[in-house]
């Protein structure tokens, strides 16, 4: 029995691709559901804007698989907001502290868990990317957790709060890619020949990232779920979740020296991310500073 850690898993690709991996005889999913119990008995509850429900959801985890190790982590949750002001219950900028800092915990928590060979995929975006070419996001300028978790102490914080709303979830989606690229490197990810990736579904309409967001906003993505087979370079949600569903499964690999894989045109594709995103002095420091706002070794 394959067992499938995943976040992320109750709304957009990420439930279709939940839906398609936990259909397998052989694959258990235990995913995390914010809300009223599901009365699925491997729904646990999960509230990535809490970091005391992340290690109790890392605890429960544990709990329930009574030694077996987990064969894939799939951190696919995600939101976005219309400004950069919203804070956490531990005083973290919401869209980072989700987004980032819960995923790099939970990954912390559950590193001894993980089976030799295991999968690990984190799900960010294109956006991070400042020659993406998209024209609805701001652009990371770093990715310093501590400026990010309070972006009040950032000398070079965004004025207008739209902006700093638009700046923070590209800043999140590079901290997914340098996080990846940090478990990668780690002695435990090499002696355990853990496959490590990032995830970018691409523009895909009919997904929750946007319910925090105007609602002229979401009504706008919801028409274009509805028109993504007359716009080709939005993606559909079958076509993504089933791309995902192949890469936890690992049914589709890597090519050698890749890591991120991005949806175009519904199609799986492997390329490079931002050259932030390839900065190893980034990546270091993005591991350490996060692990000391966790006070974590």
């Amino acid at each position: 029995m394959k067992t499938i850690v995943m976040t992320g898993g109750t709304s957009g690709f990420g439930a279709d691709t939940r839906a398609r991996l936990a259909a397998r005889p052989d694959t258990r999913v235990l995913s995390g559901t914010r809300g009223a119990a599901s009365g699925d008995p491997d729904a646990l509850p999960l509230d990535l804007a809490r970091l005391d429900s992340v290690r109790a959801f890392a605890g429960a985890i544990t709990d329930r698989l009574d030694g077996a190790p987990v064969d894939a982590l799939v951190l696919n949750a995600g939101l976005t907001f219309r400004t950069g002001d919203q804070r956490t219950a531990d005083g973290f900028e919401t869209t980072f502290a989700v987004n980032h800092l819960a995923h790099y915990l939970l990954i912390r928590l559950l590193m001894s868990h993980l089976a030799p060979k295991a999968i690990i995929i984190v799900t960010t975006s294109g956006t991070h990317d400042p020659d993406h070419g998209t024209l609805l996001r701001t652009s990371p300028r770093h990715a310093d957790a501590r400026l990010l978790a309070r972006p009040e102490t950032d000398p070079g914080r965004d004025t207008d709060p739209r902006a700093a709303g638009g700046r923070a979830y590209t800043s999140s989606k590079l901290c997914n890619v340098l996080t990846v690229r940090a478990l990668a490197a780690r002695p435990e990810a090499r002696s355990g020949h853990w496959r490590v990736m990032a995830f970018d579904p691409g523009p895909t309409p009919g997904t929750g990232l946007l319910r925090d967001t105007s609602p002229a906003m979401r009504l706008a993505w919801r028409l274009l779920s509805r028109a993504t087979r007359l716009m080709p370079r939005f993606n559909r949600r079958d076509a993504v979740a089933a791309a995902l569903a192949d890469l936890t499964l690992g049914t589709v690999t890597a090519p050698p020296g890749h890591y991120y894989a991005r949806v175009v045109r519904n199609r799986l594709t492997w390329t490079a991310p931002s050259r932030l995103a390839r900065s190893d002095d980034a990546r270091d420091a993005l591991w350490a500073d996060s692990a000391d706002l966790l006070s974590l070794p």
